[in-house]
């Protein structure tokens, strides 16, 4: 992590993470542009390169602190005695949206991460990608899958919540501001509705 960058007055730290994870995520490494970074983040470039050395030591630091800030939040919030499939992921939704109320486009960041296709930046990014599945594989390493129906595959139904979750995330942040509240409302729905499907 970039010590010197943490001697930043709070608010400013927040104000450079905040406009750089936007611009990632929106952009992808190979067009997000330094130049709309320092704009969204009200700095001059060359505090920007003062602190991150270059657009790399940037996305680098940002996967590093998304990955453990999101850790962090998702392992306070969940009961180690919990079991129930569906009761965790509404666990691990409603931690999410503690995060996104600070960092509001962070799990997009990630999202954008794990797909991400520059070649320089998934390279650099290997160790924070392999920390990120870490998290999802102790997160439901206790689940409890014999309630389900016969024909549900968990592995399958998994990735059809993932898939249904990237998509909401998508649709609230048309326009560039992240519509919180009504994200939260949708997701949680939809992880009830899918339970009620596949429980025996």
């Amino acid at each position: 992590m970039n010590e010197k960058f943490f001697d930043l007055k709070t608010e400013k730290q927040d104000r450079m993470i905040n406009a750089s994870l936007k611009i990632f995520a929106k952009n992808g490494y190979q067009y997000a542009s330094t130049d709309e970074i320092v704009k969204e983040a009200s700095i001059s470039k060359g505090l920007l390169f003062h602190y991150f050395g270059s657009k790399l030591g940037l996305y680098v630091f940002l996967a590093d602190y998304a990955v453990r800030y999101m850790k962090m939040e998702i392992m306070n919030a969940l009961d180690e005695k919990e079991k129930d499939y569906f009761v965790i992921l509404k666990t691990v939704e409603t931690a999410r949206m503690a995060t996104l109320k600070k960092f509001p486009f962070m799990q997009m960041f990630l999202y954008a991460m794990e797909q991400e296709a520059d070649t320089e930046a998934r390279k650099a990014t290997k160790e924070q990608r392999a920390n990120l599945k870490t998290l999802y594989q102790e997160m439901m390493k206790k689940a409890d899958y014999s309630g389900f129906r016969t024909v549900a595959e968990p592995e399958r139904i998994e990735k059809l919540i993932e898939m249904t979750l990237k998509s909401l995330m998508k649709e609230n942040m048309r326009g560039g501001t992240f519509k919180r509240g009504e994200y939260h409302i949708e997701a949680l729905k939809y992880i009830e509705m899918l339970g009620a499907l596949v429980k025996k």
